[in-house]
């Protein structure tokens, strides 16, 4: 993605007045939040007075701009203060654990915007299950964890009490390397047998089979089975070595020397041999990865040298960027300053090796001859135009019916691979009771238990024997804002069209710019209410997550001290990067509880109606400033897609709905729009830019970590089209 500059057509437009509006106890606009700047005058009436001079609105303040431009301007106005305080966090951090505690109070200043809302972590269901607990690799950050070879599968359903020893278990083991023997040993004596193969579900295909051609994690989920990285995480959560035997890294931090495994082969679908991995694969990785750009790329723009340079056409050699094969099992990169948490990047998607002469083959080139839509270019289009280094090779994958992968014969740790083959089956949702069924006979051998399964659950008996509550995960799903909306159906076939008319479109689109109109929302969500529509009354805030960035996923190991809004505040080594989150918030005068004292999770810190009207209250006079009346008879109204083929997802919407209209007393109105499962994915999830987005709240997407740094998430909040999560506000 191209770096651009802000024109000085735009810089002149930030001339307008932005000054803040009267504030109130809770988080305040700010200069650079809102257009309108509010007077005793204020007009009540569709057409303002000729006393009145009514603030300009966003819509003519971008009227000429290309879309581009607009992001831009738009951007700064939700976006600057988080932008400011997390670039001098970056910069002005001079040791890791001062690096957390500034890049803490920018995640607060992200929060306080309002773009979008914290919803939940993967987990925290009921579910039964044949998957022994810890087995398969452990992994806060990357791809990891979505490695399956290593896992060990009973022939019957874990028991709730067999659960609970085997997380302690893992807890008192962690770090020894012993866990995975003592795990099995302890499940043979309680007289459970183990089987060879894995079966689960899945709810989307793969977009491509080039795995250096996605961000998309319904591509990684499928393809890191197919080839192994550099180095991977163990079921212990520590790194061992994998296709590299070992690394240095020089006493300066800037040089990286991985020893490639020798003797590792390539091949095809058929199993048949192609090469052999070399180190020269991974430069060939990374440039192919930077070619499509994809944006995987862009998480080492600033850490290796050159690939911001290659990245925005400053060179175009790609000699000249820091990764180089030294020889066949020599792989050195390059870093521009020292990087501690490199290693932890090198599990991602983004560290895939690529065959060069396979690649070739199928058409592909690289630098400015690259062209995926040239019609020799065969590469990654489905599983027998890709090869395999990995433990598994994907020998059947239908569409929306199966995907099956079986152990790759030539695999260099095939000693390891626990489970022979491993099926994916499809499912969409639909019905729920069908996935509980074929749970129960073997179709499929792990299920969360939402609340239609569970009565079932329970009915049958299962409950009470199996049944437990799954951990949370550093996946982070939010509710994302769309400030500044370009299209109203989905772009790749016209459905979801909203019901809105023009006008009540260009009413929403000056609302859905303001802070205080997304902190009404977010205020206004009742996220109990609306999860217990998917987990059940027991378990509504079993995932509730608080942050973007998982309050405990950093701390500080020293004494570190920042100011916090004026003044010099001191946290303690151990303090975690919540509790520094919040610290900001309460500084600032913020309504939201990110951290309660041990945890960003399992409370619902947003929730709060009196807020929600205040912050509503502030909106209408904001409003009312651009000539826009907002009351029960003019509500403001806002585009929601949902899948509706789903009696729990269709019931968790309504409960949003019901949430935002009585909270809000009719003054904002939900529109539910039904739709398909490709539907709902192709509204948000599947666009390629902001442009594309089609709703004003959108609950599908989310983020999981690359690497273990807060970066990992508020990267994706940068200007540019560097920030991958922009588009899922409406921006690039």
């Amino acid at each position: 993605m191209k770096k651009r500059i802000l024109s000085l057509l735009l810089a002149s437009l930030m001339v307008v007045s932005l000054a803040a509006c009267g504030s109130s106890s809770s988080t305040t606009s700010s200069s650079t939040e809102t257009t309108t700047e509010t007077t005793e005058e204020t007009s009540t009436d569709d057409t303002a007075s000729d006393e009145t001079e009514l603030v300009e609105t966003l819509a003519s303040i971008v009227a000429d701009m290309d879309y581009y431009a607009s992001s831009e301007y738009v951007y700064d106005l939700v976006l600057g203060e988080f932008y400011e305080v997390y670039t001098a966090a970056k910069e002005n951090a001079t040791t890791v654990s001062e690096r957390y505690a500034l890049m803490a109070v920018a995640e607060a200043k992200l929060l306080e915007s309002g773009v979008m809302l914290p919803l939940y972590s993967s987990g925290g269901n009921y579910a039964i299950s044949r998957l022994v607990t810890h087995t398969s690799p452990y992994a806060n950050a990357g791809n990891d964890a979505d490695r399956y070879y290593s896992m060990l599968v009973t022939e019957d359903f874990l028991k709730t009490e067999d659960v609970t020893y085997l997380r302690d278990l893992w807890n008192e083991l962690r770090g020894t390397g012993t866990y995975k023997e003592e795990a099995e040993a302890y499940l043979t004596e309680q007289g459970y047998a183990f089987k060879n193969e894995l079966n689960i579900i899945y709810t989307s295909d793969p977009q491509t089979y080039d795995d250096l051609a996605s961000s998309k994690s319904v591509d990684h989920e499928v393809l890191v089975n197919t080839y192994d990285g550099l180095l991977e995480y163990d079921c212990e959560g520590v790194q061992q070595p994998a296709l590299a035997t070992g690394y240095e890294v020089s006493d300066d931090g800037l040089t990286w020397t991985f020893y490639i495994r020798e003797g590792v082969k390539w091949v095809d679908s058929q199993g048949r041999e192609i090469a052999e991995v070399v180190a020269d694969d991974w430069v060939a990785g990374l440039q192919h990865c930077i070619d499509t750009q994809s944006g995987l790329g862009d998480l080492l723009d600033g850490i290796v040298e050159g690939v911001g340079e290659y990245i925005s056409g400053e060179i175009t050699d790609f000699s000249q960027v820091g990764v180089e094969a030294v020889d066949d099992y020599t792989l050195v990169y390059h870093l521009i300053e020292p990087c501690t948490y490199f290693n932890t990047m090198v599990g991602y998607s983004l560290f895939a090796p690529l065959c060069r002469t396979y690649y070739e083959s199928m058409g592909g080139k690289f630098g400015a001859e690259y062209d995926a839509s040239a019609s020799d270019y065969l590469y990654g289009k489905d599983k027998d135009s890709i090869v395999y280094c990995g433990p598994y090779i994907i020998t059947n994958a239908t569409a929306t019916t199966t995907i099956i992968f079986t152990k790759n014969e030539s695999y260099w740790n095939i000693d390891n691979v626990t489970m022979d083959t491993i099926t994916w089956r499809y499912d969409d949702g639909s019905d729920a009771s069908k996935t509980y069924t074929d749970t129960l006979n073997g179709d499929n051998d792990s299920v969360t238990l939402n609340a239609s399964r569970l009565e079932l659950a329970k009915a049958d008996g299962i409950y009470d024997t199996y049944a437990y509550i799954s951990s949370t995960t550093t996946t982070s799903y939010m509710a994302f804002y769309n400030v500044n909306r370009q299209v109203y159906a989905n772009t790749n076939d016209g459905t979801l069209e909203s019901p809105n008319s023009e006008e009540e479109r260009a009413r929403t689109y000056e609302a859905m710019a303001l802070q205080s109109f997304r902190l009404a929302l977010s205020y206004a969500t009742d996220r109990g209410a609306y999860f217990a529509q998917t987990k059940g009354e027991d378990l509504k805030y079993a995932s509730i997550r608080n942050t973007y960035t998982p309050g405990d996923f950093v701390f500080l190991e020293e004494d570190v001290t920042i100011d916090i809004s004026g003044t010099a505040t001191t946290f303690p080594a151990g303090t975690y990067y919540g509790e520094i989150v919040q610290a900001q918030l309460d500084a600032d005068g913020s309504d939201i509880v990110a951290w309660d004292g041990t945890s960003s999770d399992l409370f619902d810190g947003w929730y709060n109606p009196d807020a929600a009207v205040e912050q509503l209250e502030i909106a209408i006079e904001e409003l009312a400033a651009m000539g826009i009346v907002v009351d029960e008879d003019n509500p403001i109204y806002i585009d929601y897609p949902y899948y509706s083929g789903s009696e729990t997802y269709s019931n968790r919407a309504e409960a949003y709905k019901q949430s935002i209209e009585n909270t809000l007393g009719g003054k904002v109105i939900v529109n539910k729009i039904e739709a398909t499962v490709d539907q709902w994915y192709y509204a948000g999830y599947y666009t390629e830019s902001g442009a594309e987005s089609n709703y004003e709240m959108y609950d599908l997407s989310g983020w999981g970590p690359d690497y273990v740094d807060p970066s990992t998430y508020l990267d994706t909040m940068l200007p540019d089209g560097s920030g991958y999560m922009t588009k899922s506000l409406g921006l690039w």
